[in-house]
């Protein structure tokens, strides 16, 4: 039972971010000062890399510092930066760090 309802939340979470990948590398910019115009991470601030990861991922986390849910040092830095992003906007965002090439 449980893995039906993580199956049907991940598939509705992948949904709902089927945002403007074009629009979402606009809204990256205010995250380049941590995570890296690669989405990369930088360790020296501690921030993770993002590049490539799930679109409902890159949702689900933003909703959750949003919402206070995540809430650690690394969030909290977050939050100034998501705490007015609308449905569309993280959509948007998840749509372009998704789509971001990773390095090797």
């Amino acid at each position: 039972m449980r893995t039906v309802l993580l199956v049907a939340l991940m598939m509705s979470l992948s949904a709902l971010a089927a945002g403007d990948k074009s629009k979402g590398a606009v809204l990256f910019k205010k995250c380049i000062s941590c995570h890296g115009k690669d989405g990369m991470g930088k360790k020296s601030q501690n921030a993770p890399m993002i590049a490539g990861q799930y679109d409902w991922y890159i949702v689900s986390q933003v909703k959750a510092i949003q919402g206070k849910e995540r809430w650690n040092e690394n969030s909290k830095k977050m939050y100034p930066f998501v705490k007015k992003l609308e449905e569309t906007e993280i959509q948007d965002l998840a749509a372009y760090i998704s789509s971001m090439k990773l390095k090797k």
